[in-house]
């Protein structure tokens, strides 16, 4: 959808054209309230800085509607789609790389206790397993504040493919 078109929406139209890609209510409401935006830099600046910081549960909340890398949505919405396409360079045919990804997603979680989150788009399944390899030494503070941009990373790519300058 177009910027212009966007920024016409009523409010609820607007959050139900975005949801897809700002998964915390608080950070959606901040963005569809700052309208309008003359620019598409402007609505994306906006998301990077609204709600700023997250809180645990709305970190937790986002973490649930995302899959773990190397897990393909099923269905048709919005986000499975956006999510299918982000994992789209990590072959699900590849047993090596899918077991690796089996093992460290494991870790993680017994690490963590949640989901591993990383911005997928634009990464090899290397990257992204080096990447789950040196989070496992973070310790739980320094890998809430990544999560939280990883976050930010993914919504941010979201909103460029769902509103054009």
């Amino acid at each position: 959808m177009h910027l212009t078109e966007f920024n016409a929406l009523s409010r609820t139209h607007a959050a139900e054209a975005v949801r897809p890609a700002l998964d915390i209510p608080r950070w959606l409401e901040a963005v569809v309230d700052a309208r309008p935006y003359w620019h598409r830099d402007a609505l994306l600046g906006a998301a990077r800085t609204a709600a700023l910081p997250f809180t645990d549960e709305e970190i937790e909340r986002a973490l649930s509607h995302h899959p773990r890398i190397g897990e393909r949505p099923a269905g048709n919405g919005a986000e499975a789609a956006l999510s299918r396409a982000e994992q789209a360079a990590v072959d699900p045919t590849d047993r090596n790389v899918q077991e690796r990804l089996r093992e460290g997603n494991r870790a993680y979680e017994e690490r963590f206790g949640r989901v591993f989150l990383i911005r997928a788009a634009g990464r090899t399944p290397e990257e992204i397993l080096e990447q789950l390899t040196a989070r496992l030494a973070n310790d739980p503070a320094t890998e809430r504040a990544v999560v939280a941009e990883q976050l930010r990373e993914i919504a941010l790519l979201r909103l460029e493919g769902l509103v054009t300058p």
